[in-house]
């Protein structure tokens, strides 16, 4: 689980945006490792949920199985990952009458549905109330720990990074300014003593106080 923290404009969705083939790299190369399949297995979470407002909630997170599975097969899936959100009863209804974090939560399950070997986060949790954040962030842990994917995520919040990932890399000035492991045990305290440590450290950097 990757955060990656930088201010605005230092090329944070530039990169998410090059790990899911949206962008090509003016130059230099970029790997994937052992994955051969790349791109096609990448998945993208936005702020905004994007979901469609003329499909059932359980059709939007279908629309995450294009060209992997379609008809019964494709519900079924879909109706999985809901309930994974915590959002199985709602399937059959429409967007509308989903609050803000309902919405980030089917975004999520449309995101998940396709078995990702990566998942780009652009600031997913923006939006949200502070205790709804938190719940989501809560919710994305498990699932991760679940599924096993790659999480990249770009965020703005310094605690969301430390609570959520296993190395947070700072970006400044268009290179890699600080790239820090976080050994801290899971599940994480929020405001905890080492957590708040790690904050400080980043912030440092940030702000260039060290």
């Amino acid at each position: 689980f990757l955060a990656v923290i930088g201010k605005s404009g230092c090329g944070k969705s530039t990169l998410l945006r090059l790990l899911a083939g949206l962008d090509r790299p003016t130059s230099g190369s970029l790997t994937f490792g052992a994955a051969e399949e790349g791109h096609s297995r990448t998945r993208f979470m936005f702020q905004e949920p994007r979901l469609l407002p003329w499909a059932s909630v359980v059709k939007n997170v279908e629309i995450g199985l294009t060209g992997i599975a379609g008809g019964a097969e494709a519900r079924q899936r879909a109706l999985a990952m809901l309930d994974e959100v915590g959002l199985a009863d709602r399937a059959d209804e429409w967007p509308s009458v989903l609050s803000g974090g309902q919405k980030q939560r089917v975004a999520l399950a449309r995101a998940l549905v396709g078995q990702p070997q990566i998942l780009a986060l652009d600031e997913p949790l923006g939006a949200l109330d502070a205790l709804t954040r938190i719940e989501m962030q809560q919710l994305l842990e498990r699932i991760w720990l679940d599924q096993k994917f790659t999480a990249v995520l770009v965020t703005h919040d310094v605690g969301e990074a430390v609570a959520l990932a296993d190395r947070v890399v700072v970006i400044g000035a268009g290179r890699i300014a600080l790239d820090l492991d976080v050994p801290v045990a899971r599940p994480r305290r929020h405001g905890s003593a080492e957590l708040a440590h790690i904050e400080g450290t980043i912030l440092d950097r940030l702000f260039s106080r060290a």
